[in-house]
């Protein structure tokens, strides 16, 4: 299916800067559905994507029967006036204990444009939390720099595979392994469903049509519809499953080439997301660099704009054997004995984090901890700090829903 260019522009036009695209309430006892568009400012397909849901519930209102609270929100607004990924600093890298403190300590004059953002939708989140109803759903809406089909990405917690298997696109595990302050691993810390979609490359118009009918769903799944024309639903359906070519298998991130502001990074031309390359096949240059793959992988999220931390990624299938192994195994609460393991300690950091003393634990892998619940940050050459997801994960709010039992 292609689409007329126009839809991008004009759309990116009339995209409004104010923090709220929109809001609306009904019933008692729904669920409440967070979701967030422009968290980069030059990824502007989710604030238009949610500005169109929104005004086709009030246009057509009559046809739905809604049961909840949804909130559309605008990201960084500095950024997405100037179509740039950030001003100052990647707003999308901001959500640690560590920067969250600084930023809250710190005068108000003396915050950069991106940390001011930061502070405001957490004042924003906060009030939704306490004063909206649970089972909390986030949804973060997101584009690349090359070509792609849409696809998911989730910290890897079972309530966010329960919930992301219910769409018909890729989902990508492990990314809070690699990537340092994300909004949805911030909101996962905290126990909640937090489902991140890419829906397309940025200059692509299906991407705001892939983030219409992912909103679609995700009101449906969740519980917030009750009542919907079905020709809709079922449209928004078949957009997904041809953008995503039928692909709904789970993948697990291997690989990723760090850069800084500081380096200068270039792309070789033609590469796609999921695109299946050979060993040795040369990728780009890393100051001067030349760099290439040392096996036959599938690459993942190639850098093609100026600003960004990831040159690009390495990931590979997960099969459904794997996935069911580690259901299966992460409830037997293997928490409770992991530290008696040679070389494994409570962490000093909290946040369910154990202390991996590599020197002593060599023979564990990190497909042994993923297996168990785990997800891995490195803490210096020697150690590294691993967190239990399941642990952070508020199963009990989403026991009732139809969709985790």
């Amino acid at each position: 299916m292609t689409y007329n260019t126009s839809l991008l522009n004009k759309s990116t036009e009339r995209i409004k800067q104010k923090r709220l695209i929109g809001h609306v309430k009904r019933g008692s006892g729904g669920p409440t559905l967070i979701f967030f568009g422009g968290i980069h400012g030059n990824e502007p397909s989710g604030v238009s994507a949610l500005t169109e849901v929104f005004k086709t519930l009030e246009s057509r209102k009559d046809e739905f029967e809604l049961n909840g609270e949804i909130f559309g929100l605008s990201g960084n607004l500095p950024a997405l006036k100037k179509s740039v990924r950030f001003v100052d600093r990647d707003l999308n890298r901001l959500w640690t204990p560590t920067e969250l403190d600084r930023i809250f300590d710190s005068e108000e004059g003396d915050l950069k444009n991106e940390e001011n953002e930061a502070k405001e939708i957490y004042h924003l989140l906060r009030e939704i939390l306490l004063n909206s109803a649970p089972p909390f759903y986030f949804i973060d809406y997101h584009t690349t720099s090359a070509d792609t089909i849409p696809f998911i990405t989730i910290n890897d917690a079972l309530i966010n595979r329960k919930f992301a298997r219910l769409f018909p696109a890729p989902v990508i595990l492990g990314i809070e392994e690699y990537l340092e302050g994300p909004l949805l691993s911030f909101i996962n810390t905290k126990g909640y469903v937090a489902v991140g979609f890419e829906s397309g490359k940025h200059s692509d118009a299906a991407s705001i049509v892939n983030s219409e009918a992912m909103t679609w769903l995700c009101l449906k799944e969740a519980g917030f519809l009750k009542e919907a024309p079905m020709d809709l639903l079922e449209e928004k359906r078949k957009i997904l499953e041809n953008a995503t070519k039928g692909n709904t298998h789970f993948y697990e991130i291997t690989f990723r080439e760090a850069i800084t502001d500081k380096d200068n990074f270039k792309m070789h031309p033609g590469f796609e997301n999921f695109g299946r390359i050979k060993k040795g096949v040369p990728l780009g240059v890393l100051n001067g660099e030349q760099k290439e793959t040392s096996k036959d992988t599938l690459i993942f999220m190639p850098l093609y704009q100026r600003q960004g931390e990831e040159g690009y990624f390495f990931i590979r299938r997960i099969g459904n054997w794997a996935l069911r192994l580690s259901a299966g195994i992460r409830k037997l609460n293997v928490h409770k004995w992991i530290t008696l393991l040679p070389g494994v300690h409570e962490s000093k950091q909290g946040n369910f984090g154990i202390l991996v003393d590599l020197r002593v634990a060599r023979f564990f892998s990190k497909a042994l901890f993923h297996l168990l619940g785990y997800r891995s940050k490195k803490v210096d050459k020697n150690h590294l700090v691993i967190y239990n997801r399941e642990l952070m994960a508020n199963s009990e709010m989403y026991k009732d829903c139809t969709w985790y039992k």
